[in-house]
Order: structure tokens, then sequence, then C-alpha cells
């Protein structure tokens, strides 16, 4: 585990390290550099996750699968909000049923806890959840999406078995016209952040704010990001914005 300065968790939780590069918002991906980065300090498990592509780190598409992890959360005593696999995705896949089925029994286990699971694959989640997995009440499901080309995740999606349902606009490089948020109950907005950082129109966030409104869905404006994403702030519209879902169930 480990304590983290993102404005929407308490904490990370990595039993998965390791990624492949999917679409257009894995380009800049913050996870990769870290990665390297503690490649480079011989932490052994994010050895050969990465490889150097000119100045930048690329994942190779190897995963670790950190069993030693699984039982960390039932050390915290003090609930938090947690974000599984903030260096991976627990829905790539290379990760096998029987050690997603392990991830679940440790969330089961500590109810205590609320889980934020993020993929860029919710078809293979929504395939996965279905069959003989139980719906937690403390575990919160959610895509990214980072322009109109990958809205077909909000469709795969809304096909999930969850508690809560949630979608990551973030890093968001494109429009979302035309997308809709029924049946998804909060929306996380970001701009990308970081040395090669691609700009964010506030337009773009005005989309997003009215699909909310539409759905009565809750809204977060995480950052606008840049490359100095803490002089860019966070304010829209005047004000911050912290909204997070009330659990229907």
């Amino acid at each position: 585990m480990a304590e983290t300065s993102i404005e929407w968790t308490d904490a990370t939780w990595n039993p998965v390290a390791g990624c492949t590069i999917m679409s257009a918002g894995c380009t800049n991906c913050y996870a990769m550099r870290m990665a390297a980065r503690l490649d480079a300090m011989g932490v052994e498990k994010y050895r050969g996750l990465t490889r150097k592509t000119g100045r930048r780190a690329k994942w190779t598409g190897a995963l670790y699968l950190d069993d030693n992890a699984l039982g960390i959360p039932a050390t915290w005593s003090r609930p938090r909000n947690v974000f599984v696999n903030s260096m991976s995705d627990l829905f790539h896949p290379d990760v096998p049923i029987e050690f997603i089925r392990k991830v679940w029994a440790a969330m089961s286990a500590t109810r205590r806890h609320t889980y934020q699971i993020l993929t860029k694959r919710p078809d293979r989640m929504a395939e996965i959840l279905r069959d003989g997995f139980d719906v937690l009440p403390n575990v919160w499901l959610g895509a990214s999406v980072e322009d109109n080309r990958v809205l077909h995740r909000l469709d795969d999606l809304r096909e999930v078995p969850a508690a809560i349902r949630f979608v990551s606009f973030e890093p968001l490089i494109g429009s979302v016209a035309g997308g809709r948020l029924e049946g998804i109950q909060w929306a996380i907005v970001g701009g990308e952040s970081g040395p090669q950082a691609r700009p964010m129109n506030p337009a773009w966030i005005d989309e997003i704010f009215d699909m909310c409104t539409d759905a009565n869905a809750s809204f977060f404006f995480k950052q606008w990001g840049g490359k100095n994403k803490k002089a860019a702030g966070r304010s829209y519209r005047g004000r911050t914005w912290d909204e997070m879902p009330a659990l229907s169930m």
C-alpha cells in the first residue's frame, strides 16, 4: 500500500504491476514512468516491465502478479478509499481469472475499505464479472475514456454488474460529445500532466459537466494538468468540485 496524492482516493494497492499500451490515453502514462524509476531503484516487482524507447519508458507487456500483496488491506485498521492497480489494469487479458478471484476475495474480506478499480477493458470486466462474481458493495468499477474514439467503453461499462460505476475522463485529450452517463454514478475529469502533456479544451469539460447534470451523476474535477499541474490548479467554474457517489444498495 502507498499513501497517494491522487485527489479522489486515499491509497493505492497494486496486486498486479505492468501493462500494455492500448489507446491514445496511454501515450504519456505516469505509471510507465514510475515503473521505470522503480526498476532502476532495484525494486524486483517492476523489473523488465518497461523498456526505453528514445527518451521515454514504455510497457513491454510483461506483468507481475503479486500474491504477497493480497493480504495487505487486511492490515489496515482505518477504513479508506483504495485505488486498485494504479500501476496496471486488473482486467488486462493476461491477468488470469483465478488471480482476479483472489483479488475479489481480499476485497470481500475487508469491507471496511472502499475499492476503486479502473480499466481500459470494461468489455472483459463485464464478461468476467457476470460469471460467478459477487457484486460487492465496497467495490466501485470504472472505465477510462480519453476522447470520442473510445466512447464505446461507456456502453461496455453499463454492462458491468457493480454497486457503483464510474468513468475517469483522464487524461481528457479530446471531445467526448455524444457520450451518455446513464447507469454511471460518478465522473472524474482531469487534464494530462507531465513534460509531454497534451492540452485540455475547457469546452470538453463543459460537455461532461452537462452529461453529469443530465444523468444525475457526481462530478469530480481533478486537475487542469499541464507541465505544472499544481500551478494550473483544479478550480472549475470558480470552485472546486469534489463530488462523490452515494451508495444506493
